[in-house]
């Protein structure tokens, strides 16, 4: 059965109260076939992500060629295949313990991204294409190449920012598949903002960098601004690495993480993600209040110019190495190791959180979910 939204259609949004058992409407209310929506579930539960459930395995085993590499922050024992499908805010369909807290890995630099936007809104940072080191002073953002990267392109990640972090030497992370370590550590440095390159510690430089402007642990910020506004529960929670700390105005706070490839990062569950999900679905609102402003989230899913698959920190359908051909380019998402997804489809007001789906299995599983919907 087709079902196609009229963007000028006025649309009434459900959002959850906070701690209050989710409302669910049958499929078949929204025009949607229940018969083909269950088999989107069912392909969910029967693609569960390859890697083991002991996430300390699967870590050591999916990050193996990168030297040095070793496990600095906590793990978590994952569950099994989970989601939730929201139509208006009201979840259609669901699987799986939606309760449940696991590692979402680089999903975190999606919740990142936004602490940097709600930099922005509060005037923190006056600008995202300032140079950061006219904010971060102590030795960052030293030297000829990292004192030209901007926070625009720490959001890109397109920096190329050169150094080493919590243990962590960026040439070492997620290094190319040509060459070997003297290749890797004495490469030509790219201007910033002309290669992107897809890097963990750079993305905790960031963290690192808003933890300097905000001057209190970004765990706390992120619950007071937002996670709280949405009626998250109090189950999440955001890691950094063991030795990941530093003094901020006499005060050892942690510097958490963007990802969760070396540990830490979100630990969440998949009805707190879905939330997170609604707020940007709804350009930035929650029952009427601003949470974060859209213009911040227009930037956020505004293609970079080195790749037209990514923002600042999400991940976008438009036409590139990574666009999935038969469906929406209004669609962008969050994306973690293991197969974990935030997925916003604007065009038919419509979140889909998935857990521990094998990840080459996304594209299949948006497309039956199309079939079955729109």
């Amino acid at each position: 059965m087709l079902f196609f939204l009229c963007p000028t259609e006025a649309q009434n949004t459900y959002f959850p109260e906070p701690h209050a058992l989710w409302e669910e409407k049958s499929p078949s209310s929204f025009n949607i076939d229940k018969v083909a929506l269950q088999e989107v579930v069912d392909y969910a539960k029967a693609n569960e992500y390859s890697g083991s459930r002991d996430l300390r395995i699967a870590i050591l085993k999916g990050f193996a060629r990168e030297p040095f590499h070793e496990i600095l922050g906590p793990t978590k024992k994952r569950g099994g295949p989970a989601g939730l499908i929201l139509k208006d805010g009201y979840i259609i369909a669901k699987w799986g313990d939606t309760k449940r807290v696991d590692m979402t890995f680089s999903v975190t630099k999606s919740f990142l991204s936004t602490v940097a936007g709600l930099a922005i809104d509060n005037g923190l940072i006056t600008d995202e294409t300032d140079l950061v080191k006219d904010y971060v002073w102590d030795g960052t953002f030293d030297g000829d190449h990292n004192s030209k990267i901007t926070w625009q392109h720490l959001l890109q990640q397109n920096s190329d920012w050169s150094g080493e972090l919590w243990g962590g030497k960026d040439w070492a992370d997620r290094p190319p598949k040509e060459g070997h370590l003297d290749d890797w550590k004495n490469r030509t440095l790219n201007a910033p903002g002309t290669v992107m390159e897809y890097n963990d510690v750079r993305v905790n430089v960031l963290a690192y960098s808003l933890l300097q402007v905000w001057r209190k642990p970004l765990p706390q910020i992120l619950k007071d601004h937002l996670m709280d506004k949405i009626g998250a529960s109090t189950t999440w929670r955001w890691f950094g690495y063991d030795k990941a700390w530093t003094n901020v105005d006499g005060i050892q706070m942690q510097s958490v993480t963007g990802g969760g490839h070396s540990g830490g990062g979100i630990f969440i569950s998949a009805e707190d993600m879905a939330r997170f999900g609604l707020l940007f679905l709804n350009d930035g609102t929650w029952q009427g209040q601003p949470i974060i402003s859209s213009d911040w989230i227009e930037k956020a899913i505004t293609p970079s110019k080195p790749n037209p698959n990514y923002g600042y920190m999400w991940w976008l359908n438009q036409k590139g190495t990574r666009h999935w051909e038969n469906l929406s380019e209004q669609i962008y998402y969050a994306a973690g190791f293991g197969g974990n997804f935030i997925v916003i489809d604007k065009a038919h007001n419509i979140v889909v959180v998935t857990r521990w789906l094998e990840p080459q299995k996304i594209e299949s599983f948006m497309e039956k979910l199309a079939k079955a919907a729109f």
